[in-house]
């Protein structure tokens, strides 16, 4: 069986959209596994949150999902990032917020435990150096962690000798899921910030058990165009062209 593993849409609906039919086109999956913020920073939030539903899907829920709906409060957020997350709050149904208040912060599907941020703080801490993701192979029983937050593509591995190795996860990678523990991050769909500006997510194999990562390219200005006309942060607006 085959999943797809996404993370960070970020109300992205061109990047979402492109990365849904680059799944169709790749065969398919039976479920997508979301590993948080549908919402935030981008102009489509309730589109994104709709479309996802259609498919047979689990997620957990981010820091801008919960910030979005006054769960979370945004004096951590940078100022461009608050002020999306109020504008993105004024924009969503009732149906929406109901969905986003009942996102679960953990999720085990098999040998994988899903998570936005860390197994250890599921909602806030980035996974972005080896110190603090190989403290963070104590707080998860699963062979495997998934995670978001960062938009970064990367993976952790903890060895028998009790050694935090980390790598990128790029495309050109087939990541076989062998004995070892591994924590990974299948880049952000709707904002990368690993210098590239196209959409990444990743899909596992459960009959190979293999994981890989696919980069997408979206038409940018389509998302850009709407932040601007929906008067959202103009340095948000032109992250997206960098991949930052």
């Amino acid at each position: 069986m085959h999943y797809a593993i996404i993370a960070d849409i970020h109300a992205n609906l061109a990047a979402f959209i492109a990365v849904l039919d680059d799944i169709k086109r790749r065969g398919g999956v039976e479920e997508v596994w979301c590993l948080g913020d549908i919402v935030g920073y981008g102009p489509d939030p309730s589109q994104c949150i709709k479309l996802l539903r259609q498919y047979n899907h689990v997620c957990v829920a981010g820091n801008h999902d919960w910030a979005a709906i006054g769960k979370l409060a945004t004096s951590e957020f940078n100022p461009d990032a608050a002020i999306a997350c109020r504008w993105t709050g004024q924009q969503l149904s009732h149906e929406d917020v109901d969905y986003l208040e009942k996102l679960p912060v953990v999720i085990q599907k098999g040998d994988f435990t899903l998570v936005h941020g860390s197994p250890r703080q599921p909602i806030w801490e980035y996974l972005i150096s080896v110190s603090s993701a190989k403290e963070n192979f104590a707080y998860f029983q699963s062979q495997f962690c998934l995670v978001g937050h960062s938009h970064v593509p990367l993976i952790f591995r903890f060895n028998e000798t009790g050694a935090c190795l980390f790598s990128q996860f790029t495309p050109n990678i087939r990541l076989v899921l062998a004995k070892k523990r591994l924590i990974i991050n299948p880049g952000g769909v709707g904002q990368p910030r690993d210098g590239d500006p196209r959409a990444s997510y990743a899909i596992y194999d459960s009959e190979t058990g293999m994981v890989r990562l696919c980069r997408v390219p979206y038409n940018i200005s389509v998302t850009q165009t709407r932040m601007v006309k929906h008067n959202l942060p103009v340095r948000l607006v032109a992250r997206l062209s960098q991949g930052v």
